[in-house]
This record gives structure tokens, C-alpha cells and sequence, in this order.
């Protein structure tokens, strides 16, 4: 299953869904596990997917994004074993697990709102759909590929391969995945050792747990994301994806558990973002590389030399393909900063530019090949690249070396509200507006007295404040209509 290419599906999907106007699109993102603050992988691939639900609108159609919160029977690692780490959180601060669940789905919505990333149609919780979990897992039992065990039910992959390709979404085979796991020890309760569970029995002290006709437990990892997007989204729907950490197994067995139940495929297209590094080495927290949002924010971490505005690190995040490993330095982080100061600023000069009666420039060449970049699988890099042209452009026209029509400007300006503020989710970074505009009124009268020198050919004077303004860190710069200056 490749990812979703959209030059070439989405045309296809016109055609599928034209009885419905606008046509309809279904999007599953597996959300944040919130026993901990969101990192920076999780922004990545929640950014990715929110460009792609931008341009799904911008294109006209109606979607219902699904992202999920998982807040309950999150084990340590995949094999189904380990503690209950919303427990182990609230045993370790002395609180109601649920409190945990609060304070974490509070802290990823605001990093959400920091990085302008729109919300997602519904937002389901794990704990919210215990029910639907339950009553999918029964019908896997019926089915015949899932068993129980002292109150946990694990899925037979084994047997499920038997009618369905277990591997398909990372193209391995059975043998080859039975050859990377461990040999199943005489204690263990699984038939097979790729078997997972669907429903796990709860400890005595579990404080997460629900009744089923299994006994008191709480849901495996997988089950929740089959359940939930089945309800929201129905047997198929069209797009569904996440970080790559949870193509092998995350993804395979959603995949399983829906086909086990349905027989369907229930998923048209698979996407999922690739992983971050710091300074080629991949992030984790036991490398000391790993940083929280709120710390690249302030810069409050060894590895940062200054704090970065979050619309800047989302520009940052935008430049690299969703699908390519993205590598932190303070070095690209500073580089993007200036970039993205480069776009808000030539959208300020747009505003003030003056029409020519014909054009040197082919704007609607340009704002094609935006839409082509875009349909070539979300390739943002090369967007990027063609927006950078628009700013070629408006520079140039601004120091009267191109010559644009209203036309041209007009255009401009559509590729500046579509690409940059709705498709990409940019927007000028808000300052403090009282004091933007006592600067504003210094700057005029510190450029008029500037005049006066030139006037009266105090050149000396006029070079000193050029000077010592340029090394406060504003920019003069003198045209025939005047001068004009920016930070």
C-alpha cells in the first residue's frame, strides 16, 4: 500500500464520490497516547496531516478528520506486557488517572493551537468507546481468530494469515516476521508469537479497568483504533496514516482486526511521516537529544542557542517532505526563522504595490505549478520553492525592475491567502500592537530627520543614523519614492 499520491487519486475520487457535492473524504489520524507531554515527532506527523486536511478543504471537499486520544490500557512496549502507563503515571503523583489523561489532552491542544493546526472533526477517547471495543472484539471471537486466556483475549495472527496477508502494509512475509520475534516461553498464554491482545486482564491494584464477559480489564492498544474509526468513519474509508513507529505492528494489526471482522479492506490509502534527528542522531530522550514544544519555544534546553516562534518551527517542519527524515539544528532552525521573516515581509510590500499597465511575469504559471507541487504528494519543499519565487517577484516589482498588472497583484495576493495563510497554515506572527505602533511613529520621525541631513547634505549624519540603526538590527533602505526600513 503506497502512500497517497494525490496528483493522481484524487482526480479518481472526483469520479467515486460526484453523486455527492462537495465530494466526502474520511481521515483516521492516530492521536496522542496522553500519559506524558506531546513531542516533537507527534507535532510533525499531526502538522503533516493537518496540511493535508487544509488542502483537502481548499480543494473543495468535505472531510471528517478523526484523530484519537489514547488515555487507556497503554502498556510498555508492544507485547502486550509491562504496567499500565496511565497508572504507573498517577501512582508516581499521587492522583486519579484521568487527571493525568486532563492535564496531557490540555497541554497537546494548546501546542496544537501554538503551531495553528485546525482541529480535527471529532476527537474520540479510548475510554469513551469501552463498549465498542468489547462488542468488536466478540466478533472476532466469533469469527474464529481471536481466543481467551485467564480473562485476556489475544487475536491469532497465525490463523488470520491463513485467508488474509498479515504483512501487505509492510510488504514482509509471515515467515520473515515470525523470524524477528522471540520464542514463545512455557508460561506464556499465547498460541502464537506474533498473537497480540485484544483485551487484557486487570491486576487486582489495575485502576483503569472495565467489565466484559472476559472479566474486569481494559482494551489492548490496537483494538481502540479499529473500533473507533469504524464508528466515525465506517468498514472502508479513504485515508488513514500516522508516524512510521506504527507501521509494522500499530497499523498491521488495525489492519487485521477490521478484516477479521469485516472482510473488508479498510483502508484506501496509508500515510505515514518519517522520524526526526537532531544533528544527524536520531531523538530520543535516552540520547539527551530529545526536546519538548515548549522548550524549542523558549530555548530552555542545552542543545538550543535561543528560542523559536512556533509559526517559524511549523515553516521549519514544512520544508522538508513528510515522507524524509527531518533533521533539528539551530543552524536550519535559524535559516527557516529567516525565511519565514521573508515571506511575512514581502506579503507587508505586496500591499503597497502599484500596478503597472502590462505585466513582465506570468503569475498564473507560477500559482499552477503551486497546485502541481501540492498534487505531487504533498511536496511542500518544492512549494516552498515556488513561493520564494513570489517573493522574487514582488521585491523586484517593488524597486520598479518588473512591472505587474492589477491582475498580476490580485493573483499574487490569492497565492499568498491559498498557499501560504490557508494551505500551509501560516500567518504573520502577532506582536505587541501598542508597541508596533510607537516603533512605527519613532521610525517616521527618525527617517524624516534622516531627510533633512541628506536635504541639507549632512551626509555624515545620514550615514551615522544608517549605521547605528542597521546595528540595532532595522534595515534602511532608500528608494525614489523615499525610504523605507524593516527589522
Amino acid at each position: 500500500m503506497q502512500a497517497l499520491f494525490l496528483y493522481n487519486t484524487l482526480s479518481r475520487k472526483k469520479e467515486e464520490f460526484k453523486a455527492i457535492n462537495p465530494p466526502f473524504v474520511g481521515m483516521y489520524v492516530c492521536g496522542p497516547t496522553v500519559y506524558s507531554d506531546v513531542h516533537l515527532g507527534n507535532c510533525r506527523t499531526f502538522i503533516s496531516f493537518d496540511l493535508l486536511y487544509r488542502y483537502l478543504l481548499h480543494l473543495g471537499y468535505k472531510v471528517r478528520y478523526v484523530r484519537n486520544i489514547t488515555d487507556a490500557g497503554h502498556l510498555e512496549g508492544d507485547r502486550d506486557e509491562g504496567d499500565d502507563k496511565f497508572a504507573k503515571k498517577a501512582k508516581l503523583e499521587q492522583v486519579e488517572p484521568m487527571e493525568i489523561v486532563q492535564k496531557y489532552t490540555l497541554g497537546f491542544h494548546d501546542v496544537m493551537r501554538e503551531f495553528n493546526a485546525l482541529p480535527p472533526s471529532i476527537e474520540p477517547t479510548a475510554t469513551g468507546h469501552i463498549c465498542e471495543q468489547i462488542e468488536m472484539i466478540k466478533e472476532i471471537i466469533n469469527q474464529g481468530l481471536a481466543y481467551e486466556k485467564n480473562g485476556t483475549v489475544y487475536f491469532d495472527v497465525e490463523k488470520y494469515s491463513k485467508e488474509f496477508n498479515y504483512g501487505q502494509l509492510t510488504n514482509r512475509k509471515l515467515e520473515e516476521l515470525l523470524e524477528g520475534t522471540r520464542e514463545l516461553s512455557g508460561q506464556d498464554e499465547k498460541h502464537g508469537r506474533l498473537d497480540f491482545a485484544l483485551w487484557i486482564s486487570a491486576k487486582p491494584e489495575t485502576l483503569m479497568r472495565w467489565p466484559s464477559p472476559w472479566g474486569w480489564g481494559f482494551p489492548g492498544w490496537h483494538i481502540e483504533c479499529s473500533a473507533m474509526s469504524r464508528k466515525y468513519l465506517g468498514d472502508t474509508f479513504d485515508i488513514h496514516g500516522g508516524g512510521m513507529d506504527l507501521q509494522a505492528t500499530h497499523h498491521a494489526n488495525e489492519i487485521a482486526q477490521s478484516q477479521a471482522c469485516y472482510h473488508k479492506t479498510p483502508v484506501n490509502y496509508w500515510i505515514h511521516t518519517n522520524m526526526l534527528t537532531v544533528n544527524g542522531t536520531r531523538m530520543s530522550k535516552s540520547a539527551g537529544n530529545g526536546f519538548l514544544p515548549e522548550e524549542l519555544f523558549t530555548g530552555n534546553h542545552p542543545l538550543l542557542e535561543k528560542g523559536y516562534k512556533p509559526l517559524a518551527v511549523r515553516f521549519f517542519m514544512l520544508q522538508t517532505h513528510y515522507r524524509s527524515t527531518l533533521d533539528f539544528s539551530n543552524e536550519a532552525l535559524q535559516a527557516s526563522e529567516k525565511g519565514f521573516e521573508r515571506l511575512m515581509e514581502s506579503y507587508k510590500t505586496l500591499q503597497t504595490l502599484q500596478a503597472s499597465s502590462s505585466s513582465s511575469e506570468n503569475i498564473a504559471e507560477l500559482q499552477k505549478n503551486c497546485y502541481q507541487a501540492m498534487n505531487d504528494d504533498l511536496n511542500t519543499s518544492v512549494l516552498i520553492a515556488h513561493l520564494f519565487d513570489t517573493v522574487r517577484i514582488i521585491n523586484s516589482a517593488n524597486d520598479k525592475k518588473t512591472q505587474l498588472t492589477s491582475s498580476d497583484i490580485t493573483l499574487l495576493k490569492k497565492i499568498y491567502d491559498d498557499f501560504i495563510f490557508d494551505v500551509l497554515g501560516l500567518k504573520p506572527e502577532k506582536g505587541n500592537e501598542k508597541l508596533d505602533s510607537v516603533l512605527e511613529k519613532v521610525m517616521r520621525m527618525v527617517l524624516e530627520m534622516r531627510a533633512n541631513a541628506k536635504t541639507t547634505k549632512n551626509f555624515q549624519l545620514s550615514d551615522e543614523i544608517r549605521d547605528k540603526l542597521l546595528a540595532a538590527g532595522i534595515q534602511i533602505k532608500d528608494g525614489k519614492e523615499g525610504s523605507a526600513w524593516k527589522i
